[in-house]
């Protein structure tokens, strides 16, 4: 039996809890982006910028962010757990990809911020 201590819930309906809601978010943004840029055919980096200097777009693409970031989560662990049987290389595995996962936020967190 393969221990939780990685998992990123409690259990595995947890899991699957978080990994349909963040799914859920990461779909109404997906339509948020696409519909706009449908809108906006000739797209300029003014209107562009104008779009992300917007607090709520701001907040709904963090959120995206870490929906990014907990969905990827839980879908690595779990492949990692069900592929990579032996401790130290999934262990190792699980520190590489979480420590991709936080870099990427960090650096879309200082983007999208201007930090």
């Amino acid at each position: 039996m393969v221990t939780s201590i990685t998992s990123f819930g409690r259990s595995g309906l947890y899991d699957w809890m978080i990994q349909r809601a963040t799914a859920v978010v990461l779909l109404v943004y997906t339509v948020f982006i696409l519909t706009y840029l449908l809108f906006n055919p000739d797209l300029t980096y003014e209107q562009w910028s104008a779009l992300f200097d917007k607090t709520w777009v701001r907040v709904f693409t963090l959120m995206t962010m870490l929906s990014i970031g907990a969905h990827a989560w839980i879908g690595l662990w779990s492949v990692s757990t069900d592929y990579i049987k032996p401790t130290g290389p999934r262990f190792l595995f699980q520190v590489i990809c979480g420590a991709a996962m936080f870099t990427y936020l960090v650096w879309g967190i200082q983007v999208l911020w201007g930090l």
